[in-house]
Order: structure tokens, then sequence, then C-alpha cells
């Protein structure tokens, strides 16, 4: 199983008492394989991602999109997953063309 490129992402959990709403940010990474898409709870079979995109939203960061058979799931980035996403797409296109350069 090689890695191929990995992208830093954030989980905001927010805990509420009966005083105070708190939201912690938990820092996670989606690893790129030949095979898969790994983040923290789910795996993604590299045939069943169709695409994915990303939209900024502010100076802080934006969402990440991976579009895949069973619908879109969107993961917080707080930078670029510009790298990500383009190794994504040239590893789609040698999977299509039979090339393996990487």
């Amino acid at each position: 199983m090689n890695l191929i490129a990995e992208q830093p992402y954030i989980k905001i959990v927010r805990e509420v008492n009966s005083i105070e709403q708190i939201d912690i940010e938990h820092q996670r990474k989606m690893y790129l394989y030949e095979e898969k898409i790994v983040t923290e709870h789910r795996e993604f079979s590299i045939d069943d991602v169709l695409d994915i995109s990303y939209r900024f939203i502010g100076m802080d960061g934006g969402l990440l999109y991976l579009h895949t058979i069973y619908g879109a799931y969107s993961y917080i980035v707080k930078n670029s997953p510009e790298a990500f996403v383009e190794a994504f797409k040239a590893y789609r296109k040698t999977m299509h063309t039979g090339e393996k350069d990487l």
C-alpha cells in the first residue's frame, strides 16, 4: 500500500453543558493510497471516489469535498488542499492510461 498524498483536516466537536458551549477542534489527516482514501473513521475505495474538489470560505480555510458513488463527504481544511486534489487527479489519470509513473 503506497502513500501518494496526505491532507490535514479538522473535526469540530461541540460540547454543551448547563452553562456553556465549547467547540473542541481535533486535528486529523486524510491519506491517499493507490487503492483507497482513508480518513479517521472512513475508508473509500479509490474506485468509489468520483472526484475531489474544494471551496474556500473566508480567510480561515474551507471545505474539501469527496464526491463518491455514495454521496458527497465534506471535510474542514485550514490550508489549501490543492496538492492533495492534484495528486488524486493525476493518479486517476494514470489509472485510466495505464501509466504508473508518479
